[in-house]
């Protein structure tokens, strides 16, 4: 079983109650499946679920290399040189991240509010990069974005693969085919 799902901003990717927190226990009552990899508690976007390790191994590990499309919403308008930077891999300190593609793009058209927003500054302008990564390190692509000196005020993750978030609301899911991880591109 592969489960798609849309975690909304503040969930923990957790099953164990947390009090005074939202986990994936709030959201999706299917026995024996377990997060392919994480999303921090502050990002948004698609979390893939599986009750099958293979599988789960196939997404989250770095070695499989499938492609992970995320939306950062950053603080100022990234110029050229920012973007190559992303590219062609940035030095964190504890490790030096691979290449990545790095585009700006415009604010997604089905981009749902967030709950809370994020904070807004009158005279500090926000746009958004698309990044694809893959590898996925802690808050790696927070990290980045700060070290080229746009730091994320919001993160969603797009698309795992052929998988993507579009057309599943915030805290939704849904049961999709396995077969679509097994043939993604490497």
């Amino acid at each position: 079983m592969l489960i798609a799902f849309n975690k909304p901003f503040g969930v923990m990717c957790k099953f164990r109650p947390e009090p005074g927190r939202k986990t994936l226990a709030d959201f999706i009552q299917v026995p024996d499946v377990y997060p392919a990899g994480r999303l921090d508690t502050d990002s948004e976007g698609l979390l893939l679920l599986t009750d099958d390790g293979a599988l789960q191994a196939r997404i989250s590990s770095p070695r499989f290399k499938l492609a992970k499309v995320y939306w950062a919403q950053v603080e100022g308008i990234p110029a050229e040189d920012a973007l190559a930077r992303l590219r062609s891999g940035v030095d964190l300190g504890d490790f030096r991240t691979k290449p990545a593609a790095a585009r700006l793009i415009d604010e997604p058209a089905d981009l749902w509010p967030r709950d809370p927003p994020i904070r807004y500054r009158a005279k500090i302008p926000t746009s958004w990069i698309e990044l694809t990564l893959r590898e996925g390190k802690n808050r790696q692509v927070r990290r980045m974005t700060a070290k080229v000196g746009f730091p994320t005020l919001r993160l969603v993750r797009a698309r795992i693969g052929q998988i993507g978030v579009d057309g599943l609301p915030p805290g939704k899911w849904r049961e999709i085919d396995a077969a679509l991880v097994a043939t993604a591109q490497r």
